[in-house]
């Protein structure tokens, strides 16, 4: 017997919207799905503010039973201590955070976030009972010289290092070269990749999981491409 995946959009606010503004934009955006018959059960959302909005957005979604999904936008590797300015996933899943974003290809680049730490970020996260949303992608560079699926396939398996079998999990692939760039992936070339994705869950974490696990397309899209965002092996 199958299993059946629910589909997930994930939206991350990056740095936009203050905890006011993200009131408005909940309530907008719940109002929206509800007058177009959306069902939770069909198709999940889930919002990432800003850090400083979730407390807020939090506590809107439980007085108005929106049944949005919450998340972080990042975590540290350390669950406490002298870090200054980092988040603990003790904090997020204190808040009922469910997913957090990891190894986003803006912490790679503005960040110097290696591999390595993603996957500290990864244990980090689920110690504390949070789904990663694991991103992966590759540059113009990387696709260049290494073709489409060389990189982030590479960057998964570093991630789920470690990882014990089963765990539940979110991969995001974001080709960097196909964000603001005019530029994007077909709906042949992100399934190739994301079916390699997938088997690297597989390996990694059991056929199980790899059949549960949400596999996310986060680069840009075209009118004419009709890009799923949980693409399926093909």
């Amino acid at each position: 017997m199958g299993v059946t995946r629910t589909p997930l959009i994930a939206g991350n606010w990056k740095m936009n919207l203050d905890h006011l503004q993200a009131v408005a934009f909940v309530q907008k955006l719940h109002w929206t799905l509800k007058e177009a018959k959306h069902e939770n059960d069909s198709v999940e959302v889930a919002v990432f503010p800003p850090f400083t909005d979730l407390r807020t957005v939090q506590t809107l979604l439980d007085a108005d039973k929106i049944e949005f999904a919450l998340g972080g936008q990042d975590l540290s590797a350390h669950d406490s201590g002298a870090y200054t300015g980092e988040i603990s996933g003790q904090f997020l899943a204190k808040l009922n955070a469910r997913y957090v974003i990891i190894g986003h290809s803006e912490r790679r680049q503005f960040h110097n976030e290696t591999d390595e730490v993603v996957a500290a970020k990864t244990q980090a996260a689920l110690r504390h009972g949070l789904v990663p949303v694991i991103c992966v992608g590759e540059t113009s560079e990387d696709l260049e010289k290494f073709g489409a699926s060389a990189v982030p396939v590479g960057q998964l398996e570093v991630a789920l290092e470690g990882v014990a079998s089963g765990a539940d999990i979110v991969v995001a692939y974001e080709p960097v070269w196909a964000i603001g760039s005019g530029q994007a992936a077909t709906p042949d070339q992100a399934q190739e990749v994301c079916a390699k994705l997938r088997a690297v869950v597989a390996d990694k974490l059991g056929a199980d999981a790899a059949a549960r696990t949400r596999v996310l397309y986060g680069g840009s899209v075209k009118s004419n491409h009709d890009t799923p965002f949980t693409p399926q092996p093909k």
